[in-house]
């Protein structure tokens, strides 16, 4: 054991009525009297639920979690924790990420554990577990719940989400019958697990390993694979260890580690939405970290990894082709091979021992699948605080583009309007979407790639420059700007811009501007403080939320989980 005693002890180490108390209740559940001879006690955060295909699998995943603990030494106790089904929670499961964060805080504090292993997937759960994890920073390590197996239909693989939109724009075209559409709907999803995509569920698990709070492969494996079942039980395995040596998450997610997530996030064409998440968790660790890293250090970074939505293969090709260690082996010596991991070993002693097993999956540095790919960071009088775009995902005739708004006052707007033929837009037009950051919609919701006017997807037209202060899903593609900062609920330049108005983009430049003159846009800025309506949400969690959000330049975070809480509850509760 480490000099530091068990926090675990406060509780079952009393030989007084607390202690008492304390060991008597849990006894209950099957644990003998030895279970509390000074073992750590590891928690196990479990956001398993049958409402979300990505973590269906979690409830066999923590037993072999579970064998780990033992077998190392350590009392396993599972707990529940608020699962975020992206696919499935209204208004968009962004809304609650920092409820899961404050919840899976509050469980670590109140609770006499001493580490804690946190079980994940979707989207908005990962970065939700390890928030929250962060900022008590206990030890900790992250298991995923893996990706789901490819897609197959009519001879060909699909991919999450991805092949959703081609479709569903293929229909609206009438390129497709809705009939073939809806026939592709269980061919889609053949598995419990994750998109199969580079989505946001597999950029973030591919992220975990980056940052070195999870296994190697801890990404690729599929949620079906008896490796996954291995990889968690090495998992429990070895948070006993990182407790008796007292290894933290400040100490393994530094700022290293986070370079080394964004160059990851690079090489693999990761989501858009990864952005606010290691925003949000930097801000809990305390570690300094900008949006203009983001574009920084990703431009050192070529595309590697051939996958949908950047590519064409998907997450079950990923794993055989050698997964994350394997991407950062062919990073060399751009990554932070110094870096501390969960497993004990450096990055760069990963690293070397991966291999790439398919060049057509994840190319070597020297013949890049792509260009550089990390995201861009735009700035200019439409985005004074930032915006972004996914330049692997979008078509490259459009990254210099000057035209004239279409504006949707909010996604209602945009519903009832998109389909009118009578609808004035042109292929060289910029649909503007209002009205959907943190606090407008609430919870910055996936709609900021607009799906296209049937009239120009009639003509041909397979992409447009689309703006707004949205989040679009990681499975999704084409030239749409992001993340525009601050929001259009919160005064921001973006609730000035009127249909007919002209913006000009310039990826290259990284400069996104409207051309109207300031006194213009005083005069309208003025006139929208005066019409601004009282806030709808006037009680309990989207009150708390919307009052206290940050912008997504910061992560999205509430103003006062910035920063960490610490382990230490010193009162008793008897």
């Amino acid at each position: 054991m480490a000099d530091k005693p068990l926090r675990s002890r406060k509780s079952y180490g009393k030989t007084d009525k607390d202690g008492f108390i304390h060991r008597s209740w849990i006894k209950a559940t099957g644990l003998p009297d030895h279970a509390f001879d000074g073992r750590p006690i590891i928690g196990i955060a479990n956001t398993w639920s049958e409402l979300v295909t990505c973590q269906v699998g979690l409830r066999d995943l923590a037993e072999y979690v579970k064998r780990g603990v033992w077998e190392a030494g350590g009392v396993p106790v599972e707990f529940p924790a608020m699962s975020l089904p992206e696919t499935q929670m209204r208004p968009t499961a962004m809304l609650f990420r920092n409820l899961l964060a404050m919840e899976v805080e509050e469980s670590i504090r109140a609770n006499p554990i001493d580490g804690v292993v946190l079980l994940g997937g979707c989207d908005k759960t990962t970065p939700g577990l390890l928030m929250g994890a962060a900022s008590v920073d206990l030890p900790a390590i992250f298991v995923s719940s893996g990706p789901m197996l490819n897609g197959k239909f009519q001879g060909r693989d699909l991919g999450s989400g991805t092949d959703v939109w081609r479709f569903s724009e293929a229909v609206r075209a009438g390129e497709i019958s809705l009939e073939t559409f809806m026939a592709a709907e269980s061919a889609m999803s053949r598995s419990a697990g994750v998109c199969n995509t580079m989505g946001t569920a597999s950029t973030m698990a591919s992220l975990t390993e980056a940052l070195g709070i999870a296994l190697p492969m801890n990404a690729a494996l599929p949620a079906v694979d008896s490796r996954r079942k291995v990889l968690a039980h090495m998992s429990g395995r070895r948070i006993v260890e990182l407790v008796k040596a007292d290894i933290k998450p400040s100490d393994i997610m530094t700022r290293a580690a986070f370079e080394n997530a964004i160059l990851m996030h690079a090489a693999i064409g990761g989501s858009t939405n990864a952005v606010v998440h290691l925003l949000a968790l930097a801000g809990r660790l305390g570690v300094p970290l900008s949006l203009d890293d983001f574009d920084a250090l990703g431009r050192e970074v070529p595309l590697l990894v051939n996958l949908m939505p950047s590519g064409r293969f998907l997450m079950e090709d990923f794993c055989y082709a050698g997964g994350a260690p394997a991407v950062a082996r062919e990073l060399g010596d751009l990554y932070r091979r110094d870096a501390l991991t969960v497993s004990g070993q450096t990055q760069g002693e990963i690293a070397d021992r991966a291999e790439v097993w398919n060049r057509e999956v994840i190319a070597p540095r020297s013949s890049p699948f792509g260009p550089n790919s990390g995201l861009w960071v735009l700035r200019g009088n439409l985005c004074p605080r930032g915006a972004i775009l996914k330049p692997s995902a979008a078509s490259p005739n459009l990254l210099i583009h000057r035209g004239r708004a279409v504006v949707f006052e909010t996604i209602e707007d945009y519903h009832a309007r998109i389909d009118d033929p009578d609808l004035e837009v042109e292929a060289s037009s910029i649909l503007v979407l209002k009205g959907c950051g943190p606090k407008g919609y609430p919870g910055m919701p996936e709609v900021g790639n607009m799906g296209l006017p049937p009239k120009l997807l009639a003509k041909g037209v397979t992409d447009m420059v689309r703006i707004s202060d949205a989040r679009m899903s990681g499975t999704a593609y084409g030239t749409v700007i992001l993340h525009v900062s601050p929001e259009a609920e919160d005064g921001g330049p973006l609730a000035l811009v009127r249909s007919g108005d002209e913006i000009v983009f310039d990826g290259p430049a990284r400069r996104l501007d409207l051309l109207v003159d300031q006194a213009e846009l005083d005069a309208r800025q003025a006139a929208w403080e005066a019409a601004r309506p009282a806030s709808p949400h006037q009680r309990g969690w989207y009150r708390l939320y919307v009052e206290t959000v940050q912008q997504a330049d910061l992560g999205a975070d509430l103003d006062f989980l910035v920063g960490r809480s610490s382990a230490d509850v010193e009162r008793e509760s008897h």
